[in-house]
C-alpha cells in the first residue's frame, strides 16, 4: 500500500509543478525516478524516446510505464491518476473562473513568471538528453562556463558522440530547412540510430 501512496504522490507532485507540457515535466520525473529508484538513467532516457513514439502526452506515457515497472497494472492506473488529476481539478477551477481570470493582474503576472521558469525546465531536460546521446559525460553549468571562459578550472569532462551528432545535425537541417515532419524525423532518427550508434 505504501508503493501505491508513494506513485500516487510521487506523480500528482509531478503534475502539479509542471507548467510548459511533457518537457517541462522531464526534470522533475527524473530527480524523483532517480531518488526512488524506479529506473535507471538510461532506461528513462529510453522511456521517454519511446513515449515520443507512441500516442498520448509524454507524462502520462511515462507515467504509466514507471507505474506498470513498479507494481504492476495497479500501479500505472495509480501513477497515470496522480499526474493527471492535478491538470483535471485546475483546468475545471480555470473553466468556472475564466472571466474573472482574464482580467486579473495577478494571474497574468504570475503567468509571465511561469514562462521563463518553463524555458529552464524545457533546457535541462535538453542537457540531460544530449549527455546521453550527443555528449559522453557530464555537462555541468561549472563545466560549461569554464569551456565558454577558456579559463583553468575543471577540464572538460566529456566528448562528443559522432554517431549522435551526425543524427541531431541532420534532423535539425531537414525539420528547420525542409520543414521535415516531426514522426518522420523520428522514424528518421531510429533508423539511423541501427547504423551510427548500435
Amino acid at each position: 500500500m505504501a508503493l501505491y501512496f508513494d506513485l500516487l504522490w510521487t506523480f500528482f507532485k509531478i503534475g502539479l509543478f509542471s507548467f510548459g507540457g511533457g518537457y517541462a515535466m522531464i526534470p522533475l520525473m527524473k530527480m524523483e525516478i532517480e531518488r526512488h529508484g524506479w529506473l535507471s538513467l538510461q532506461e528513462f532516457a529510453d522511456l521517454v524516446a519511446v513515449s515520443q513514439m507512441t500516442p498520448g502526452p509524454i507524462g502520462i506515457n511515462a507515467a504509466t510505464f514507471i507505474g506498470i515497472r513498479t507494481a504492476g497494472i495497479s500501479g500505472a492506473i495509480v501513477s497515470t491518476l496522480g499526474v493527471v488529476l492535478p491538470s483535471f481539478v485546475i483546468i475545471i477551477i480555470i473553466a468556472r473562473l475564466l472571466n474573472a481570470f482574464r482580467t486579473n493582474r495577478i494571474v497574468d503576472a504570475v503567468i509571465k513568471g511561469i514562462r521563463p521558469a518553463t524555458i529552464g525546465l524545457i533546457a535541462t531536460a535538453i542537457l540531460f538528453f544530449a549527455e546521453l546521446s550527443i555528449f559522453r559525460g557530464y555537462i555541468g553549468l561549472d563545466t560549461i562556463g569554464t569551456w565558454i571562459a577558456g579559463k583553468g578550472g575543471p577540464k572538460l569532462n566529456f566528448a562528443l558522440n559522432p554517431g549522435g551528432c551526425i543524427i541531431f545535425v541532420l534532423i535539425l537541417i531537414l525539420v528547420r530547412r525542409f520543414k521535415l515532419h516531426p514522426i518522420l524525423g523520428v522514424v528518421l532518427s531510429g533508423i539511423l540510430g541501427v547504423f551510427l550508434m548500435g
